[in-house]
Parts: C-alpha cells; structure tokens; sequence
C-alpha cells in the first residue's frame, strides 16, 4: 500500500514538473522578441538581404545576454517618415496634395481665395511639395477648428484615388512596411512616424490606417499650420488670453514650419528628446533625419533605411535603382527596392490604373 502511494507521489511529482516546464514555456513565448527567423517574410521576398539586416538587427539589439548590442526598451526608437515610405506619394494619389485640391477645386471652393484657386489647378505631376506650397495649404483651411480639420481629412481618406483601381486614399499603405512597423512594435520598439505633411492631417491619416494599433498620435510628428484660440486670431502673443470651457482651437491660416530636411532633427530633438536607433525613409528630404540617427555619437547600434520607387508595374516608381542605391549606400544608408524587396504592395485588388494622371480641366 505505502509503496502504491509512493507510486502515485512521484507520478504526480513528474506531472507537476511537465505542466511547470509548459507553462514557463508559454510565458517564455508570450514575452520574448518576435525576431524569429521567419519575421519580415509575408511581404517581403523570401531572399530579401533587407529583411535579413532588419531580423539580425533586431536579434541583437533585443538580446540581454549581448551586451554590446543589446538596447533596453525605453531607447529602442524607430522613426519613420510617412509619404514615399508608409504610404504612395505618387502623383495622383499624395493624401495632403491630393486633399488640398479637393478643398480647393471642389468641395469648398467658395471658401477659398481666386489665388488659391489658380496654386490648386496649376499643381501637376513632378510638382514641388515645398514649404512655399505648405504655406497656401495653411491659408485654404482657416477658419476650421482643429476637429473639423480632422474630420475632414478622415472623410477625404475615403474617396478613391485615380491613380489606381480600387484604391481610396487610406488604403494607400505599403503592406511591406506595415509589416515592418508591427514587427519593431512586437519587439518593444517605440514607433514615431515624423511627416512632412501637416501634423492633424497625418494623425488623421495613421489614426484611420492599419497601424494605428502601433503608433499613438502623440508618437506622430509634422509640419505645422498657426493655431489659436477662436476670437483671438489677430493677437500677437497667446499670453494675452487663457483657454475657457467651450472655447474653440482653430486654424488661422498661418503657417509655422515645414517638418522636411533640418527640421526633421530638429523636431525630433525637441519632441522625442533622444536620438532614435533606426530611422526610414525615402527620400532626400528625410536625410536629416537619417543622419541624426546614425551619427557616430549615438550610443547606441543604428541604422537607417531608404525605399527607392522603381517598380514601374505594381506601383507608379520611377527611379533608377542602381544611381539611388549607389547613392544611398555612400551616405550609410540601406536601400529598399519596392521592386525586388517587395513581395506585394498593396491590399488584393488594387492596380495601378491605365493613366497615371487624368487632366480634369
């Protein structure tokens, strides 16, 4: 009988022991970085060297046990600009240009100025999105409180593009990206998004996109259009007035900076308060903001990607890749080629149309 009860104590004692091994074995998965082997691969071909770097980068910077590499989660920040690397910026279908246009040309063309009128009709493919252009998209939209505003440029998000079928603007993501996105959030990546578009129209924007689970709008840098309190848009100094219940922040057609070039480090500077470890982008504009992040003082291993737009038949690209990477590659940065990296761009269904661009006048 004592040998039996023996028996049953150490049947018992190994069950104990298995179901502990699973359940540390469950918690284990639940909370180590997902830099598995197989990351970066639903999207991305399955060879792609640049979803390669990313998974080893990501290996050793989220390893405890390397201690030259590893980098603790409150300074693991990832930035990324927006237009041309979240999102299509191609001409017919650059959400703020393509939005401005709306506003001007069609949906509230009474509102808006002969002059801004003629900027709005006279844009074209190959178009500058400078700070001369930001400063007439301040002017059409004054007058709106800053929810309108938003509203707005959600409800624009949901008219279609002519530059492709089956595409409204929101669903003008780059599926690879938005991998990517997911993928550094999972491994305790803090994600700021630093847009050369207005900074409520790229809340609007990511608020309403498929990352909008991995990017707070508190994480979402951009240009800058004046706000002020309503009935105190003529005053010189917002000291000389106090916010009340009931008032309104609005628009007031002034203009304060474009988040391109310079701007972009120095934004991140002022608003993140440390230097990221990797950085996307894909264009020169965003170079500042490479550079800040790989710059020799950064105390940590970083890195920075460019996407390059020279897929000509899933996308609109027209770039050369072999001059953008040669050029990409002496500056320290990675490239990203949308034609031989990406496995598919966007959602099934949508195609680039039989025209890029459709004169409407």
């Amino acid at each position: 009988m004592e040998k039996k009860s023996s028996n049953f104590k150490k049947v018992f004692l190994i069950i104990g022991v298995l179901l502990a091994f699973i359940i540390i074995g469950i918690v284990a998965v639940r909370y180590l970085p997902n830099n598995n082997v197989n990351a970066l691969k639903t999207y991305w071909v399955k060879d792609s060297n640049v979803a390669k770097s990313l998974r080893e980068y990501v290996s050793k910077v989220t390893n405890p046990n390397d201690k030259e590499n590893f980098i603790p989660e409150k300074d693991r920040i990832a930035v990324f600009d927006m237009d041309g690397t979240l999102i299509c910026e191609t001409y017919f279908t650059y959400y703020d240009t393509m939005m401005f246009i709306d506003y001007c040309l069609n949906t509230h063309r009474e509102r808006v100025s002969d002059e801004l009128v003629q900027v709005a009709e006279a844009i074209k493919p190959g178009y500058v999105a400078d700070e001369n252009l930001a400063r007439n998209f301040a002017k059409a939209y004054a007058g709106m409180t800053m929810e309108e505003f938003y509203n707005y440029a959600v409800e624009f998000g949901k008219k279609k593009t002519d530059s492709f079928n089956n595409m409204r603007y929101i669903d003008n993501f780059y599926l690879p990206m938005i991998e990517v996105v997911k993928y550094l959030y999972e491994n305790k990546f803090t994600i700021y998004v630093i847009s050369g578009t207005e900074r409520t129209t790229s809340r609007a924007i990511i608020a309403n996109s498929p990352i909008k689970d991995y990017v707070t709008l508190n994480h979402i840098i951009g240009t800058d259009f004046e706000v002020k309190q309503k009935g105190h848009e003529t005053e010189s100094s917002n000291m000389n007035y106090k916010y009340v219940n009931g008032d309104e922040l609005v628009l007031t057609g002034g203009f304060v900076q474009k988040n391109l070039n310079g701007n972009k480090s120095i934004y991140i500077e002022r608003e993140i308060g440390q230097r990221p470890v990797l950085a996307f982008g894909n264009s020169g504009s965003d170079t500042s903001m490479m550079n800040y992040t790989i710059d020799s003082r950064n105390k940590y291993p970083s890195l920075a990607y460019m996407v390059i737009a020279d897929d000509n038949v899933r996308e609109w690209g027209k770039q050369d890749f072999t001059k953008k990477s040669e050029e990409y590659i002496a500056q320290g940065y990675i490239p990203i080629s949308m034609k031989n990296d990406f496995a598919k761009i966007y959602n099934d269904g949508i195609a680039p149309a039989t025209e890029q661009y459709v004169d409407r006048k």
